[in-house]
């Protein structure tokens, strides 16, 4: 069983051009350059009516913090049944409290709103005070089927150690620990086989030059469904 790849798309092209290279699941957003914000409910139907792969889409209302406000959680349960609404995969979301910690209480409304579709915890989770605590904790929600983790680092290449641990600590669970930020086409057969992680997540390094404000590479992204179709896990 190969390695699943999941893209970032912020158009309908992307999309298509992920879709159609091998990509098996894309995470919607706009805003790339501020690490994804909510994209709009006109985006998310035409995406999801454009390819024939699960889409989960970011609620993230704003870039500030991933600390919330009532406000924002207001905003943010009324996006998660627009999402829904638009026939979305799953939801990909994060929040923690002002400790450093998951903030349980907003996740678990979220779960709630999400009423069934899967949730990602998204790299809030690398802003945690103690990786291996927040994922004990997101171990406990059902609903959370992914975590995407860069290891707390900038890029995951420098987090080895941290995700294999992770990966271990997952094991045998619901969750699927989601590796991702800085993975290179070259990079990744080696990473997946010193990590054992299941599942991958390209941004920039599946676009034009590595820019993460240019279009999805069709080419970089065969690429690196090939490296994960001729690497043992």
């Amino acid at each position: 069983m190969s390695v699943l790849l999941e893209v970032i798309a912020t158009t309908v092209a992307d999309a298509r051009a992920a879709a159609q290279a091998g990509a098996d699941r894309l995470e919607l957003v706009t805003a790339m350059g501020e690490g994804g914000l909510t994209p709009s409910v006109g985006l998310i139907e035409a995406v999801v009516s454009a390819v024939g792969i699960p889409v989960n889409v970011i609620v993230r209302p704003h870039s500030r913090s991933f600390v919330y406000d009532a406000d924002d959680y207001a905003v943010m349960l009324r996006d998660i049944g627009a999402v829904k609404a638009a026939g979305a995969n799953g939801i990909v979301i994060g929040m923690l409290d002002a400790h450093g910690g998951i903030d349980r209480e907003g996740l678990a409304r979220a779960c709630d709103a999400a009423d069934g579709l899967p949730i990602t915890f998204h790299r809030a989770f690398d802003e945690a005070g103690d990786l291996r605590a927040a994922l004990d904790v997101l171990l406990r929600f059902d609903a959370v089927t992914n975590v995407l983790t860069s290891g707390g680092k900038p890029s995951v290449l420098q987090a080895r150690e941290v995700v294999g641990e992770l990966v271990r600590q997952a094991s045998g669970s619901h969750c699927t620990v989601l590796a991702g930020a800085g993975l290179t086409v070259d990079a990744v057969a080696d990473f997946v086989s010193q990590t054992h992680v299941e599942a991958v997540h390209f941004g920039s390094g599946v676009r034009v030059n590595g820019n993460g404000l240019a279009p999805v590479d069709p080419a970089r992204v065969a690429q690196v469904r090939a490296q994960l179709d001729a690497t043992e896990r």
